[in-house]
C-alpha cells in the first residue's frame, strides 16, 4: 500500500515507474481507452497547470467507496487502498493524457481526456501549490487461461444482447463498440464505461486487475439490470392483460397497484387520511358521510397525478367544508334592533317599520318554540339610498353574519346553480361558494343588482333564481357541482334592486318588495351631519374638533354639488371638499395650522370650484304664456321637467312633439291635444285656430330621453295657457295623466316627485286626488311646505292651475 512517505516506496529510478500529477474527480470514473470531458475546479487547476507544462499526463486515484454506496453488492470486495489526508482512496487508478482544454466565456474551464492505462500507485509526493506527484506503475494485462476467461466473455455478451433488446437507451455505437473488442479487458472496459451503473460500482469495477474477476462482476451487474427490465416489461403485460378496451383510462392506476404489489408495500395517502379524519370530526348529514365516503373509495385507486384524483379532491373538500350544520346563534330582541336601525340610518321610517314587522314575528315564533323561517325581502329604491347598508344592520341586529353576492350582469345560469362535474374546469355555483366562504348556514345573504340580470343561449339566471328564492323549495336547493341537496330555508335572503320593473314577474312575485323612497333635503342634511361628514373628517387625517362646517354649507352642497336621489354623490361631494381642506392645511404657515377652520358658502365655493348643478328655482319662477312645470320620476329619484308650446300660423292643424319623448309621453301629448280642441268652446277659442295653426310642444334638456304616462295634465295646461294667453299661477308644479273625457288618472312617485318639488322651490303642487293617501303618508316636514291641490277631472285643473277661471259653463265662445 503506498504512503506519503518514502519509507514503502520502490526506488523511483525503476524503468517501469512513471510519474503524473494527481486529478481528483468525485462523481465521474474514467476507463482505459475512453475520451471523456471533464470540468476543472479550483482544487485541480495547479496540477492541470502542472501537467501541461510537463508531459500532459494525469494520475485519477478514486476515492473508495462506502458500504452504503455499494449497497447489496452481489460479490465479496478485497480493494487495495490507502489513505490520502484522511480519507481512504483506491490505489489502482488509471493513467490518462490531456487531448484538449476548453475556456468558456462564463470563466469555466473544461479538459478532454483520454484513458491511456491502468496503474496502481507507489508514491506521492506533495509539491509547491499543492500539487500532488504520483508515482505509478502500469497494470499490465496478464494472459489468463482462456478456459476462464472465454466462458465468462460469452455469457456476459449473451446479458449484453438481451439487455440491448429490453432496453432502448443504448446507442448503436456502443453495441457495435462492444462487440468488436480486440481483447477480454478492452470488452470489460468498454462494457463498463458505457453501462448505467453507479458511480461506486464503477470504481469497484476499474479496481479490478483481474480481467477474470472484472468479468465476474460484470456479468452480475448485467444480470440485475435484466433482471429489472424483465420485471417491468412482466409488469406491463399483466396490466395490459387485466384491461379490457372500454378500461383503458385506468391503465396507470393498475400499473400502480401491480407495482405495490410486487414490491409488497401500501402507500398511505395523507390526502386521504385527512379527508377520513376531518369527516369523523364534523357534524355532517348521512347523505353527506355516504357520499363523501363512496368518493374515498373510488379516490384509493386514483394516482395523485391524474386529473380525475384532483376533482375527486376538490369536489370532497368542498362538501367537508360547507355548513351543513353550522349555524349563528341568533339574537330575537325588536328593541335592540330598532336601536340599531336608527343608529345607522336616518330617515327611511317605513322601511324600518316594515323590517321590525318581519323581525317581531321571527321573535315570537322562537319564544313559542316554532321553527323560524327568515322572510325573502327586496329592496327597491335609487342608488345610494343605503339598500346595502340596512342588510348590513339587520345582520348586526340578528347576530348573523353578512355576505353580499352582486348579479349585475350575470347571464349565465350556471353562475347560480353551478357546472356539473364532467365538464372541465367544473366549479359550484355562487350561493353555495358565498356559503362557504361565509362558514355559517343562516346568514343574512343579500343579493345585489338583482334587476340587472341578463339572459342569452347560456341560460336564464333569473330563472335559476326562482328556487333560492322560494321558500317552498329552497330547503332542497339543487346545485349541479354539489349533487346534494342543500337546505336554505335558514338564510335570510334580501334582494335588491333600482327598478322594480327589471325583475321578471314569476321571481317577483316570491318577494316581499319593500320600497326605498330618495331623502329630502332635511334628511340629506342630518345624514351628511351625522354621518358622512365625520366619516370623511377622520377618513382624511382631520382632527374633527377644528373643522366646523355649518349646516347652511351643508345645504350648499347638496343643493348645487348633488343631484340624487340617494347620498353616494354627496358623500363623494364631502369627501372631495375634505382632501382640500387637508391641502390648504398642509400649505399654511406652521402658526396657522391649529386654527379652528370654519367652511363658510364662499370657502365651500372657493375649495369645490365651479356649481356642478344650478338652482332650479329660475325655472319654476319663469311664467308666460305656453309655459308649465311638470314633474317626473328617473331611476335617480323625482325631477321638475319644464314644458313649452308655441302656436305656428299658417299651419294644418298638426302637432310636433320634441325633446326625446318616448312613445307613452308622445300618446299623452296626443290625447291632451285632442281634449283641448274638444273643450274650444268653452275656453271660448275658435274651432278655426286648430285647423289653420300648427301647435309644437317642446320639452327641454332634449338630450335626456323622457317617458311616461304622468305629463297629461301638463301638456293641457300648457297648451291652454298657450290659446288663452294666458300664464299659469307661479311657482306651480303638476303630474297626473289625463284620459280624452277629462279624467285625471292616479300617478306612480309621489314621494319622489314632491321632493324634487319642494327642492325647486316649488309652493303649489296639483296632482291627481287618487294618490291624496299616499301623499298623507309624506314626512310632516314636507308637507307643510307645499300646498297640495287635489284634482280628478280638467275643469278642477284648470280651475287650479289659472288665477281666474277659464272655462265658460254655457260651452259658447266669449
Amino acid at each position: 500500500m503506498p504512503d506519503e512517505s518514502m519509507e514503502s516506496a520502490p526506488e523511483r529510478d525503476r524503468p517501469e515507474d512513471l510519474t503524473a500529477r494527481l486529478f481528483e474527480l468525485r462523481e465521474q470514473v474514467i476507463y482505459p481507452y475512453s475520451l471523456t470531458p471533464v470540468l476543472v475546479n479550483d482544487n485541480n487547476a495547479a496540477a492541470l497547470a502542472a501537467a501541461m507544462e510537463d508531459n500532459r499526463l494525469l494520475a485519477i486515484l478514486p476515492g473508495v467507496p462506502s458500504r452504503a454506496e455499494l449497497g447489496n453488492f452481489p460479490l465479496p470486495l478485497s480493494l487495495r487502498t490507502f489513505d490520502f489526508r484522511g480519507k481512504p482512496r483506491s490505489a489502482v487508478g488509471v493513467l490518462v493524457r490531456v487531448v484538449k482544454e476548453l475556456n468558456f466565456p462564463d470563466g469555466t474551464r473544461k479538459v478532454v481526456l483520454r484513458g491511456i492505462k491502468r496503474i496502481q500507485c507507489t508514491h506521492l509526493r506533495i509539491g509547491p501549490n499543492n500539487v500532488v506527484t504520483v508515482t505509478c506503475q502500469n497494470i499490465p494485462e496478464t494472459p489468463e487461461l482462456s478456459s476462464v476467461i472465454e466462458p465468462r466473455r460469452r455469457s456476459v455478451m449473451l446479458g449484453f444482447q438481451e439487455l440491448s433488446g429490453l432496453s432502448q437507451n443504448i446507442p448503436e455505437e456502443v453495441q457495435m463498440a462492444v462487440l468488436n473488442a480486440p481483447s477480454a479487458g478492452r470488452f470489460a472496459d468498454t462494457l463498463s464505461d458505457a453501462l448505467g451503473f453507479s458511480t461506486a460500482e464503477k470504481i469497484v469495477l476499474l479496481s479490478q486487475c483481474s480481467v477474470a474477476k472484472r468479468l465476474e462482476i460484470l456479468g452480475v451487474l448485467i444480470n440485475r439490470e435484466v433482471e429489472v427490465l424483465r420485471l417491468g416489461v412482466k409488469i406491463q403485460n399483466e396490466v395490459h392483460e387485466a384491461m379490457s378496451r372500454s378500461q383503458r383510462e385506468y391503465f396507470l392506476r393498475e400499473q400502480l397497484r401491480t407495482i405495490q404489489h410486487e414490491l409488497n408495500e401500501e402507500t398511505a395517502n395523507p390526502d386521504i387520511a385527512e379527508l377520513r379524519k376531518r369527516l369523523a370530526a364534523g357534524d355532517y348529514p348521512a347523505e353527506v358521510q355516504d357520499a363523501v365516503k363512496k368518493e374515498l373509495e373510488r379516490l384509493e385507486l386514483i394516482p395523485q397525478s391524474a386529473p380525475e384524483y384532483h376533482i375527486s379532491y376538490n369536489y370532497m373538500t368542498l362538501l367537508l367544508e360547507l355548513p351543513w350544520n353550522v349555524f349563528t346563534d341568533d339574537i330575537y330582541d325588536v328593541r335592540r334592533a330598532a336601536d340599531i336601525l336608527d343608529e345607522d340610518h336616518f330617515g327611511l321610517e317605513e322601511v324600518k317599520r316594515r323590517i321590525l314587522e318581519f323581525l317581531a314575528v321571527m321573535q315570537l315564533r322562537h319564544e313559542h318554540g316554532e321553527v323560524c323561517h327568515a322572510p325573502i325581502i327586496c329592496l327597491v329604491g335609487p342608488p345610494g339610498v343605503g339598500k346595502t347598508s340596512i342588510g348590513r344592520s339587520i345582520a348586526r341586529a340578528m347576530g348573523r353574519k353578512f355576505i353580499r353576492m352582486s348579479l349585475g350582469g350575470v347571464r349565465d345560469e350556471a353562475e347560480i346553480r353551478g357546472h356539473r362535474r364532467t365538464y372541465v374546469g367544473a366549479m359550484p355555483g355562487r350561493v353555495i361558494k358565498a356559503l362557504k366562504r361565509v362558514g355559517s348556514g343562516n346568514p343574512v345573504f343579500m343579493l345585489d343588482e338583482v334587476d340587472k340580470l341578463a339572459h342569452d343561449f347560456r341560460g336564464d339566471p333569473a330563472s335559476a333564481l326562482l328556487e333560492v328564492l322560494d321558500p317552498e323549495q329552497n330547503n332542497s336547493f339543487a346545485d349541479n357541482y354539489v349533487e346534494l341537496s342543500y337546505d336554505l330555508s335558514k338564510v335570510f335572503f334580501i334582494a335588491t334592486a333600482n327598478d322594480l320593473e327589471g325583475i321578471p314577474g314569476p321571481l317577483r312575485d316570491r318577494m316581499e318588495i319593500i320600497r326605498l323612497p330618495g331623502y329630502t333635503a332635511f334628511e340629506k342634511r342630518e345624514i351628511a351631519k351625522r354621518y358622512l361628514l365625520p366619516r370623511q373628517i377622520k377618513e382624511n387625517a382631520l382632527e374633527g374638533d377644528k373643522v366646523k362646517i355649518p349646516l347652511p354649507t351643508i345645504d350648499y352642497l347638496i343643493e348645487h354639488y348633488t343631484m340624487e336621489a340617494g347620498v353616494r354623490e354627496l358623500e363623494r361631494v364631502c369627501a372631495k371638499l375634505c382632501r382640500r381642506l387637508v391641502r390648504r392645511h398642509l400649505e399654511q404657515p406652521e402658526e396657522e395650522k391649529n386654527a379652528i377652520v370654519r367652511v363658510d358658502v364662499s370657502m365651500a365655493h372657493e375649495l369645490l370650484g365651479v356649481r356642478k348643478f344650478r338652482s332650479e328655482r329660475s325655472t319654476v319662477a319663469y311664467r308666460a304664456p305656453g309655459y308649465a312645470v311638470g314633474m317626473a320620476w328617473t331611476g335617480v329619484g323625482g325631477v321638475v321637467l319644464p314644458v313649452e308650446a308655441a302656436l305656428i300660423p299658417g299651419g294644418k292643424g298638426e302637432l310636433k312633439l320634441t325633446g326625446s319623448l318616448g312613445k307613452v309621453m308622445q300618446e299623452s301629448a296626443a290625447a291632451a291635444f285632442t281634449l283641448v280642441r274638444s273643450l274650444s268652446l268653452e275656453l271660448g277659442v275658435e274651432p278655426e285656430i286648430f285647423t289653420k295653426n300648427d301647435f309644437h310642444i317642446h320639452v327641454p334638456d332634449g338630450a335626456t330621453p323622457k317617458d311616461g304616462p304622468s305629463a297629461g295634465v301638463t301638456m293641457v295646461s300648457v297648451l291652454v295657457s298657450l290659446l288663452l294667453k294666458k300664464p299659469l299661477r307661479p311657482r306651480l308644479s303638476m303630474t297626473g295623466e289625463i284620459t280624452l273625457q277629462g279624467r285625471v288618472t292616479a300617478i306612480g312617485g309621489v314621494r319622489e316627485k314632491v321632493v324634487a318639488a319642494l327642492r325647486a322651490g316649488i309652493t303649489d303642487v296639483v296632482m291627481p286626488e287618487d294618490n291624496a293617501e299616499e301623499y298623507g303618508d309624506l314626512p310632516e316636514a314636507v308637507r307643510s311646505k307645499i300646498k297640495v291641490h287635489f284634482v280628478s277631472n280638467c275643469r278642477e285643473l284648470l280651475k287650479n292651475v289659472f288665477d281666474v277661471p277659464v272655462l265658460n259653463p254655457r260651452g259658447s265662445a266669449k
